[in-house]
């Protein structure tokens, strides 16, 4: 995932901006780590690059 994503992306349960904490990084890619939102205390996970922003209740 690139981090200027992180410009349009927004959480799917309210709306609130997402903050970005990289665990490992290629370049400028973040290949794993956490996309997290503050007003609703939910972590959305970053795997391979790709970012699971289902919300928790729909999550497998």
């Amino acid at each position: 995932m690139k981090p200027d994503l992180l410009e349009i992306l927004r959480c799917p349960v309210c709306l609130g901006e997402l903050t970005l904490v990289a665990r490992k990084t290629e370049g400028t890619e973040v290949v794993t780590g956490t996309l997290t939102c503050a007003p609703c205390h939910v972590d959305y996970p970053i795997e391979d690059g790709i970012p699971d922003l289902l919300p928790p209740d729909e999550r497998e």
